[in-house]
């Protein structure tokens, strides 16, 4: 599966309504730790289908990071049945990140 761009508008239906956990990572396009994670979270969304994965860009989407506690990047919370499961921020290996789901 590929990763989903979350918007404003489709946050509520990609994420909090979604039937399976969500990886959202929290990102901007000036963020050097954030290009780093990018092929991870790639990798992610490519290789778990049991999964959703999304991209929210801080910048554009500034009130949904801040209803969230969003206060540095990347920050990757993961979302089961509508509410925030884990959380965790900055830049880490695959392996770090897949341990989110458990």
């Amino acid at each position: 599966m590929s990763v989903v761009k979350l918007t404003t508008e489709n946050f509520e239906q990609e994420v909090l309504k979604s039937d399976k956990p969500v990886l959202v990572d929290f990102y901007a396009d000036w963020c050097g730790p954030c290009k780093m994670m990018g092929p991870v979270v790639e990798e992610i969304a490519s290789e778990k289908s049991d999964v959703k994965v999304g991209k929210l860009n801080i910048d554009e989407e500034m009130e949904i990071a801040q209803k969230y506690g969003v206060m540095s990047i990347p920050t990757f919370i993961v979302f089961k049945d509508g509410n925030v499961s884990k959380k965790d921020m900055g830049a880490k290996p695959k392996s770090a990140v897949l341990s989110l789901f458990e």
